[in-house]
């Protein structure tokens, strides 16, 4: 099977898919136009096809028809998140969206990529000893989409629990380079919320008020100082404070104020002791002001691991396709988090980057990186991606 050759027989259908998907992004568990163009485009394959009660998503079962396949023959699971970002597209690109979300994190190629991989296994699944499940996934950033579709069956899709899972995500690395580690890949996800109550007032009159400002100024300076005093050095943890809310006119002492900070972090006690700290420091500072607070904290996806004994499989089998030159172990874990996690606790597996830097940025420039409105992408990758997922499927179901 040589899925690199035939992936590129169908690399303008998928820059096609992309695109019209990039132009139409949706954003969160809802992703209606998204669903229907999946469904389109997977249409007349041999695929047994499933949609979510409680999300948009898709699930696609291809069955193996080698004469050695059985019921309890293995299954691979393949995964592409689909859904966009609430930010308004500033990249140029001739296919932009003008409905203010933007594909500003790649998921456009993930569901394109996906699909080609569908294809070219259908054509060989004479071949396969096993099955495929493919998992078109909504509301992966910052929704739990993945955790969806596991409560309703994802992993048993295909009667019988998945026994490898993969999936890529595309980054602004340079065009080709597909990169990995096994054990720790991405952070863990979680939410830090704290408003700060006070009594309101007149701001000519700040004695007869509780200025919940100055105390929640406070509390912004003593958490960025916690992170670097209260944690271990070498088991990291990345607090950005990135929500401050509060007042309604420049002459009123408001009654409350807020913030919101997202929290990365690799391990458990990690956590712990930030969560305890945080609630120490917020409920300490305000009480001095005369206030009160609510903290909230939410650890919303954990830790991305990668099986270390898939991870050496799919590192050879990488190499051996696309060549050593293009294939690059991560020496360290990085701080993106991704909704795969919950997947890969269920079932080992590798997620894997794949460089897609466009060629006509200057080497010696800085590239707009995932999640900024001025992101592009190469989608010239999208065959590769899709030849990539087809081999590691194929080699796992090889008779």
């Amino acid at each position: 099977m040589d899925f690199l050759q035939e992936a590129q027989e169908l690399q303008p259908d998928l820059q096609r898919i992309r695109r019209t998907l990039h132009a139409h992004p949706e954003v969160g568990l809802d992703l209606p136009e998204t669903q229907r163009r999946v469904l389109e485009e997977l249409d007349g394959l041999p695929l047994e096809i499933s949609v979510g009660e409680r999300t948009t998503s898709v699930v696609a079962v291809l069955r193996g028809t080698h004469e050695n396949r059985s019921d309890s023959s293995p299954v691979v699971l393949l995964r592409g998140d689909m859904d966009g970002l609430p930010i308004e597209e500033l990249s140029g690109e001739e296919f932009a969206s003008v409905n203010g979300a933007m594909h500003a994190c790649g998921h456009d190629l993930h569901t394109a990529g996906l699909i080609g991989a569908a294809r070219l296994l259908c054509e060989h699944r004479d071949q396969l000893a096993g099955d495929v499940v493919f998992m078109f996934q909504p509301g992966e950033e910052g929704y739990g989409g993945a955790r969806v579709m596991i409560e309703e069956g994802i992993i048993n899709a295909a009667g019988r629990p998945a026994a490898h899972a993969y999936g890529i995500h595309v980054n602004t690395d340079p065009k080709g380079l597909l990169r990995t580690r096994p054990g720790a890949l991405q952070a863990s996800s979680n939410s830090l919320f704290v408003t700060v109550v006070g009594e309101g007032g007149h701001g000519s009159q700040p004695h007869e008020a509780h200025d919940p400002v100055p105390a929640l100024a406070e509390i912004v300076t003593a958490l960025n100082t916690m992170v670097t005093r209260r944690l271990n050095v070498f088991d990291p943890l990345v607090m950005s404070i990135t929500m401050l809310q509060g007042g309604s006119a420049i002459n009123i002492i408001p009654e409350k104020v807020s913030l919101g900070a997202t929290v990365r972090a690799f391990s458990k006690q990690a956590l712990d002791t930030f969560e305890t700290e945080a609630n120490r420091i917020a409920r300490g500072i305000a009480d001095a002001h005369g206030c009160r607070t609510e903290v909230t904290f939410d650890r919303v996806y954990p830790v991305t691991v990668n099986d270390p004994s898939e991870t050496e499989w799919v590192l050879s089998e990488l190499a051996q396709t696309f060549g050593d030159d293009r294939v690059n172990v991560l020496e360290g874990p990085i701080m993106p988090s991704e909704d795969f996690s919950f997947v890969l606790n269920e079932v080992p597996g590798t997620y894997i980057m794949l460089g897609a830097r466009r060629s006509d940025v200057p080497s010696d420039q800085p590239v707009a990186d995932n999640h900024s409105p001025f992101v592009v992408f190469d989608d010239s990758v999208l065959g590769d991606q899709a030849a990539a997922l087809a081999h590691l499927a194929a080699e796992r179901l090889k008779p």
